[in-house]
């Protein structure tokens, strides 16, 4: 029963995930939420205790995966630390210039959004993407650390890194063109030389 139980909450959570960076947050109301997951209506609260209470829950599950795949990135062995950390920027651009939602960033489509509707989102998106930039950082000091790269403050380029690609995601949203996003990884290699010697 259990089991069952936990498979329909998470099954509600990637519909809400698919919705939300779709539409966004307010956009999306709880019937067509139980309508897209085949779930009955009024049953969402034998799950959640609100609307609010879930949104932070889907935030979660999307930091849990989006980990997951950091994982995987960052730990393949066919790559040295350099060129994982150019794929994660290479798959940044190639999730954001998609026409599949699934793939969406969370924290492009919400943070302005929910920055002032629900402290409890805010604080889950804030806590997510501390934690991305810190995957990052250290993905910085393993590249550094094998001569690579030769950087300085590397939590501190690793936060304006991802600065610089939330911000051209939301250019990018607005143009409606990857330019933004092009630009961005150019501004990435040049912030992240390789070294001559590991060329």
């Amino acid at each position: 029963m259990k089991t069952d139980y936990n498979e329909t909450q998470q099954h509600i959570l990637t519909v809400g995930y698919q919705l939300f960076a779709q539409k966004g947050f307010t956009k999306v109301g709880l019937s067509e939420i139980l309508a897209a997951a085949g779930i009955p209506k009024g049953s969402f609260y034998h799950y959640f205790k609100s609307k609010e209470q879930f949104g932070e829950a889907v935030i979660h599950y999307y930091f849990q995966q989006y980990f997951q795949q950091l994982s995987l990135l960052f730990e393949q062995r066919s790559l040295n630390a350099y060129q994982q950390l150019m794929a994660y920027w290479q798959q940044w651009l190639d999730t954001q210039i998609s026409d599949c939602s699934q793939s969406k960033c969370l924290v492009v489509k919400l943070s302005a959004e929910v920055a002032d509707l629900s402290e409890a989102m805010r604080l889950a998106l804030l806590k997510g993407v501390q934690q991305v930039v810190e995957k990052i950082t250290q993905a910085i000091d393993k590249a550094k650390a094998d001569n690579l790269i030769d950087v300085q403050e590397t939590s501190l380029l690793a936060n304006t890194l991802y600065n610089l690609w939330l911000g051209a995601s939301l250019q990018s949203k607005l143009q409606q063109h990857k330019q933004p996003l092009v630009e961005a990884m150019m501004a990435t290699k040049r912030m992240l030389p390789l070294n001559s010697l590991a060329e």
